[in-house]
Parts: C-alpha cells; sequence; structure tokens
C-alpha cells in the first residue's frame, strides 16, 4: 500500500523516519514537499547574522531517509476522504494513508500593505533578504521595526541588536519591537515575559507592547492607537496561517489527529486540540510530538484497511501536549523554562545549543549538530 506524507517539516520528517521503522518493506513510503528540503527553522534566525550557518540548516530530504521516496512538488489541494492530492501541475496522487505536514504560511491578516512592504523570516532565502534590508537602514541612522513579539519576533529583534553592534551601530539605530498583546512573548510564563525582556532591553531593543499595527506604507507603520511610526527597515513575524491546499486555513484537529478516513493531520498545518481539550502551540517541540502519534495512527490505519474489516473502527492514539520547556535567543542571549525553573545567561544558551542539536541529531544530521555546536562554542 502507499503511505503518503505532505510536507518535509519538524512533523513530516519525524512521522517518515519512524514510519520507515515500522512499516512493511511491501508499503511505498512516499514524501512530497515543495522545496525537497527540510529547514531548522527554529534556528533560522541565526543566518541573519551569520549567513553561512544556513547550509546546515536546509537539509535535503533525501540525504535524511533511508527507503522514503521523495517528490519534489507543491500541493494544491487534497482530499481527506478519498486519499487523492493534486499538484500545481495537475498531477494527482493517491494514497492508502497519508499525513499532512504541509506547514504554515506567514499571516498578513489583510493589514493594507503589511505584505507588500515588510520582509518575513519564513523560507530559506528570507534571512539574507531580512539582513540586506537592515544593513541598508544602518547608513541611515535608521529605525528597524519588527511586528509581532512572539519567539520568531523576539528571536528576530535579539539578532538585528547583536548584528547592529557588531556593526559598530549600537547606538545610533532604533529597533522597535512592537506587539499588540501586553507582554512579550504572549502566553507564555509571566517570569519567562519578565526574563525575555530583559534580555530585549540589554541588547538594545526597544520593546512596546499594547501597540496594534494597521497598516503599513514604503516608510511608515499605521497604528490602531493614532499615529504612524516612521521606518527604514520593516520584518513582520506577526503570526501564521494555514496552507493554500487546506484552504488558507488552519482547521481545527481533534486529538487522533485524523481529519478524513484515511488521513491525518500535523504540526503547523492544523490547529490540534489535544487530549485535555487545549490548544496546541504551533512550534517544533509540538510538532515532533505529535509525529509519534501519527506515525502510530498511520500504521493501525493501514493494518485496519490491509485487513479489509469494516466492521468496526480501530482505535487510535490520543495526543496530549507535555511542555517539556522553551529555549529562545535574544542575540548572544537566551532564556529558557525548564520544569518550573527559567535559565538565563550561559546557562539558558547552553539549553538552547543542546535543543537545537538534539533535533539536527535526532533526524540524522549529525554533521550539522556537530557544526551547530562548534558554531555556539566560537561565539561564547
Amino acid at each position: 500500500m502507499r503511505v503518503a506524507i505532505f510536507g518535509g517539516g519538524y512533523a513530516g520528517v519525524s512521522v517518515t523516519r519512524r514510519l520507515e521503522r515500522s512499516l512493511s518493506s511491501d508499503d511505498e513510503l512516499l514524501v512530497v514537499d515543495e522545496s525537497g528540503t527540510h529547514i531548522v527553522r527554529h534556528l533560522l534566525h541565526r543566518s541573519i547574522r551569520r549567513p553561512e550557518v544556513l547550509g546546515d540548516l536546509t537539509l535535503s530530504l533525501e540525504e535524511l531517509f533511508d527507503r522514503a521516496t521523495v517528490r519534489e512538488a507543491r500541493v494544491t489541494d487534497l482530499d481527506a476522504e478519498t486519499g487523492v492530492a493534486t499538484l500545481a501541475d495537475g498531477e494527482t496522487i493517491e494514497y492508502d494513508v497519508g499525513a499532512v505536514c504541509i506547514g504554515s504560511e506567514p499571516a498578513f491578516y489583510g493589514l493594507d500593505g503589511v505584505a507588500d512592504h515588510a520582509v518575513t523570516l519564513h523560507r530559506p532565502g528570507d534571512p539574507q533578504t531580512v539582513r540586506s534590508a537592515f544593513l541598508e537602514s544602518l547608513s541611515d541612522d535608521g529605525r528597524v521595526v519588527v511586528g509581532g513579539g512572539g519567539l520568531t519576533g523576539v528571536q528576530v529583534a535579539g539578532e538585528l541588536a547583536a548584528l547592529a553592534g557588531e556593526r559598530g551601530a549600537a547606538d545610533r539605530l532604533d529597533i522597535r519591537l512592537l506587539e499588540e498583546a501586553d507582554s512579550v512573548p504572549p502566553g507564555y510564563d509571566d517570569r519567562l515575559q519578565d526574563a525575555v525582556r530583559k534580555a530585549l532591553v540589554s541588547a538594545g531593543v526597544t520593546v512596546e507592547t499594547g501597540v496594534t499595527i494597521t497598516g503599513a506604507s514604503a516608510d511608515r507603520i499605521q497604528v490602531a492607537e493614532g499615529g504612524s511610526i516612521e521606518y527604514d527597515c520593516f520584518v513582520w513575524t506577526g503570526g501564521i496561517t494555514g496552507s493554500s491546499a487546506l484552504g488558507d486555513e488552519r482547521p481545527d484537529v481533534r486529538a487522533n489527529l485524523r481529519v478524513g478516513e484515511r488521513t491525518f493531520a500535523l504540526g503547523d498545518a492544523v490547529r490540534v486540540i489535544d487530549a485535555d481539550g487545549r490548544v496546541v502551540p504551533a512550534t517544533a517541540q509540538a510538532a515532533t510530538g505529535q509525529a509519534s502519534v501519527a506515525a502510530r495512527n498511520v500504521a493501525t490505519i493501514l493494518e485496519h484497511r490491509r485487513s479489509g474489516n469494516a466492521d468496526f473502527e480501530p482505535r487510535l492514539e490520543r495526543y496530549r501536549y507535555d511542555e517539556s520547556g522553551w529555549t529562545i535567543s535574544v542575540g548572544d542571549d537566551a532564556v529558557a523554562k525548564v520544569g518550573p525553573k527559567v535559565l538565563t545567561g550561559t546557562a539558558a544558551v547552553g539549553m538552547k545549543t543542546l535543543v537545537g542539536a538534539e533535533h539536527l541529531s535526532r533526524i540524522g544530521a549529525v554533521r550539522e549538530a556537530v557544526e551547530h555546536v562548534k558554531e555556539a562554542l566560537t561565539e561564547a
């Protein structure tokens, strides 16, 4: 039978590697991904300041898998019930059991001019675009605005502040992080938020909360609170939306991750409601946790279809979100939460490095994991 995995992000790679170990050799395992690469997104901000690390953060899917076939193509539509995916060139792919892990896109919420004038951090080419726009602002003693104070926004602002320091521009460049909520990153533990704010301020970032961006022109950002904010470089990190293959939405998915008779969905592509009724954050940690549940459920449905017994529904595993901790970079600094403890400074930087190296090692990118640790030691 054919098992199809759509998307090669954290969820897609983790599901595929698990299925490679558990499926019968008679089953076909197909991975369909638009770029044919796995992007280590939680470290992508590092390549704004260190472009040379991008190669270690963009990994060939074919090199990560042992037996899966990788098809480089964009999925434009997917029928979860019939098991048919339509590609951009009109071709269709049929599958017996599938997992939708096609990730997300930056969300602009219909804000006038934001998509046209802001730069984002989502694809492999984006760090260079952000870096170029930022370096242009240095010559004018300019102002850099990061719109959105979630994890990505915090880490981008921290990298830009560190880059400004390396270019001798820390005292003459205004870097602002704007967030609509009353704290950054919103929705996290108060102690972690306090530590993150202190790290940002120490790095030279002005943090402004309670600011709602309503639009942007070529040099100004409009805010709901009145007036506008002039900028030379505008980076948008204000959230995510679903893939066009799912109707530009992130549909709610129950804890068994099932979205159709033969299809599961996980990761950023959907909004997972776990076994305790909690909305799960769209993070790498959550995606890899969901992958273990999805892989077992894919195998269960595959065996059920193979048996031909339609008189009963197989028992599926339910995903329960386990927040084991958080690590957030702020330039050369970091903040981490491990259990009840909030770590800062060297301990947090070490934890951030360990998490990055662990993910790379888990997916088989051992050389890249070693390089990641070497880079961290060099900057320490």
